[in-house]
């Protein structure tokens, strides 16, 4: 068993907008329960043990090594129930053993799990065999029920009356072993869990709301991974100032050369050289290795250790026939940005759907993203459709992936807004004057 570190919970005062004081919080810094650190397998199939003779839900959470490990990785993962300790499980002492987590996974997929963020989570989870049946997430019905800020501290406060101590938020947790306060810090997470839901569910209840957030809830837990993008190294920070073909392939080989690299120490890419140092190669466009290694703008902790692999990437680039394009090359509709310039109906479309959107939001205290995700509205309107009816928009709507109580809010108002849409269009002057010349 872990001890609990902190000290006695702190007052801390929250000024308002004049700089007077407002309220006064209660910081928590120890959780309520005790805690106790898994590493090892006998310790874990304890913590089955012990957990499937506990009741209710498990609050879960996990702690990746994002910006120092490649990947994202669970590094240690909290479980409880409303009447267990908590459990503080580390993957890379566990993981020795065949299968190590079907255990767990069987007994989690008997009851809901309660997490903040699910959305940010259930990857990592998943690439443990830990999946969950049922879910609930006290940050996506924060967000239903209209809460200004929905990050897990605030959260706490607005719901709780206390503020949680959030001082090893961006810590390295690959580091082995792991200090004691971290981990109290850990269990925190996982501690509120139950307070949290227990106060959320009874608003969206009395809001009428409960029903959508389950929606939400369930839409989340089966949602499909992402794709990943294509040309990944064309989200490099500072690309969009390259504009030729050469220089683009140029950082499409060293992005590949950095990730491989990173892949094989398992460390996060931006560690070994950030995208400004790519950037940087880029614009000086060094002649020979020395040039390179000379160049002060070519910084970070594999800068020269590894020169060669960098100046490899870069002639390689430069010599190959096997050039990328300056752009990309998309795939389904148009970005929305230049529907205005390319498709003006789409875009007078678009203008009147979001105004029923903002006013559906409003009226029932929603974000307007939580309403409808922007890219189901956008589906709706690129096209006119062959027929305008809440029938037809419904169609549209549930084939793009919208939940059915999102429908029964915009049907109506949508296909009403898309008919107005067609009968107040007027074609842009200058394309008017073009198709009369």
């Amino acid at each position: 068993m872990i001890e609990n570190l902190g000290t006695e919970p702190a007052l801390t005062k929250r000024a308002d907008e004049s700089g007077e004081t407002e309220v006064e919080f209660p910081t928590r810094s120890v959780p309520i329960r005790n805690i106790r650190l898994i590493d090892s397998p006998e310790a874990l199939a304890g913590a089955i043990d012990s957990l499937s003779n506990a009741t209710g839900p498990f609050a879960v959470d996990a702690e990746r090594a994002s910006g120092f490990r490649y990947g994202q990785s669970a590094y240690l993962v909290q479980i409880a129930r409303i009447d267990s300790d908590i459990f503080l499980i580390d993957p890379v002492s566990v993981r020795g053993s065949d299968s190590p987590f079907a255990a767990l996974a069987d007994l989690l997929a008997t009851a809901p799990w309660i997490l903040h963020a699910a959305s940010q989570d259930l990857a990592c989870l998943a690439e443990l065999g830990l999946r969950p049946s049922a879910l609930l997430d006290t940050e996506l019905g924060s967000r239903i029920l209209g809460l200004e800020r929905v990050g897990l501290g605030f959260v706490c406060e607005s719901q709780l009356g206390f503020k949680l101590a959030k001082e090893h938020s961006a810590v390295d947790w690959s580091t082995r072993p792991l200090p004691l306060n971290w981990l109290n810090y850990a269990a925190l997470d996982v501690d509120v869990l139950f307070e949290l839901w227990d106060s959320i569910s009874k608003q969206l209840a009395s809001a009428d709301k409960l029903v959508w957030a389950r929606a939400e809830f369930e839409n989340v837990r089966t949602q499909e991974p992402k794709p990943a993008k294509v040309d990944r190294w064309r989200s490099m920070t500072g690309l969009h100032e390259i504009k030729d073909a050469r220089t683009l392939t140029i950082a499409s080989h060293l992005w590949h050369a950095r990730e491989e690299l990173a892949r094989k120490l398992d460390t996060a890419p931006g560690r070994l050289i950030p995208d400004s140092s790519i950037i940087a190669m880029l614009k000086a466009n060094p002649r020979t290795k020395p040039e390179l290694a000379a160049l002060r703008s070519f910084t970070g902790r594999a800068s020269r250790n590894y020169i060669d692999l960098w100046w490899n990437a870069f002639s390689s680039g430069s010599a190959t026939r096997d050039v990328v394009d300056v752009k990309i090359r998309s795939t389904g509709i148009p970005n929305h940005r230049i529907w205005a310039n390319r498709f003006p109906e789409a875009a007078h479309r678009l203008g009147m759907a979001k105004a029923v959107i903002a006013e559906v939001a409003a009226e029932h205290n929603l974000p307007s993203e939580n309403l409808l995700t922007p890219d189901y509205l956008r589906q709706l309107c690129f096209e006119d459709l062959d027929s305008i009816s809440p029938e037809t928009v419904a169609d549209k709507l549930r084939e793009s992936g919208a939940r059915q109580w999102q429908i029964e809010l915009l049907n109506d108002k949508l296909a009403i807004a898309l008919d107005q849409a067609r009968q107040t269009f007027v074609e842009p002057r200058e394309k008017t004057e073009k198709l009369n010349d």
